[in-house]
């Protein structure tokens, strides 16, 4: 959570984040989280953070080995780094000192975890797992045919309304991050069978969620969550199954494939291309695996 009684220059920061950033209150809660954690260190070390003469890389390389120690997972750690430097590079520019400790503090690329994916065949079988003549059997095929033709965020898949979906053409706007907003092509698969769910859903107003669920009210991240690994199960697929793992698995089937990676960067709506990168390297371990297994001298 955001710190209570932050002193001036944090309280800054974080009008900047919401600001000037447009950073959602998730987000913000998280950047919170990162700098209460890292204070606390601090202040069982006997020291005060101070925004003019802040504790210097040592101390952060310190506090992040504290982490590790404590099996911190690889993605806590490397969110937590990237909230330090936004808060130092934040009092740089702002003038309160001239030095960032973390500048040039590129170790944390190496604690990066590639993410979990699934193969073409894993795929197939999850969409196919909702039983079409069941409740909300076509329902949930939509959103998972949806999710992994568009490579959605969750949190943007589950706040889809329809006006923001061109039937036509089969694209759709969305409202990404910062609430930058990007298009996306829809394939035709799932085009045709959240077209097919739309219809049958019944009419509502076009600028409320797209997917319901009881009651008819928008889907949450958790409620999504949980479908996907009810049928993860189902289809007998027993790799960790996480809300982004479909996001994860569009990324890299299209760079297999072939795609240029501006592309994949555009649809995914992220700000800075390194991040799509790690996909490059998720296909890269695909195919040292299949070297190793098949090359008689690997």
């Amino acid at each position: 959570m955001i710190p209570p009684n932050l002193p001036v220059w944090l309280g800054d920061f974080f009008n900047f984040l919401s600001a000037e950033k447009g950073l959602a209150a998730n987000t913000l809660a998280a950047y919170g989280s990162d700098i209460s954690q890292y204070l606390a260190y601090l202040k069982r070390q006997n020291l005060v953070f101070d925004p003019r003469c802040p504790p210097g890389r040592e101390k952060i390389q310190d506090f992040l080995g504290a982490l590790m120690s404590r099996r911190k997972a690889s993605a806590t750690i490397v969110r937590i780094l990237v909230s330090l430097r936004a808060l130092h590079r934040f009092l740089v520019n702002e003038g309160l000192n001239n030095c960032d400790p973390t500048e040039d503090f590129e170790s944390y690329r190496l604690w990066k975890k590639l993410p979990d994916i699934l193969n073409v065949e894993e795929v197939g079988k999850l969409l196919r797992a909702p039983d079409l003549q069941s409740r909300h059997g076509l329902r949930d095929r939509a959103m998972l045919e949806f999710l992994y033709a568009t490579g959605l965020r969750v949190t943007e898949l589950v706040e889809i309304t329809p006006d923001r979906i061109n039937w036509e053409e089969g694209y759709l706007l969305v409202k990404g991050k910062g609430r930058k907003e990007r298009l996306v092509p829809i394939g035709t698969t799932a085009l045709a069978v959240t077209r097919r769910y739309w219809r049958e859903r019944g009419a509502g107003d076009n600028a409320q969620p797209l997917f319901l669920s009881w009651g008819r009210k928008g889907f949450t991240r958790v409620g999504f969550w949980k479908m996907i690994r009810r049928y993860a199960r189902r289809a007998g697929i027993t790799k960790s199954i996480s809300p982004h793992t479909l996001r994860h698995s569009f990324a890299t089937h299209l760079l297999a494939g072939g795609a240029d990676l501006r592309v994949v960067q555009e649809m995914l709506g992220h700000a800075d291309i390194n991040t799509t990168q790690i996909y490059t390297h998720v296909d890269r371990s695909r195919l040292q695996a299949v070297h190793r297994q098949y090359h008689p001298r690997a």
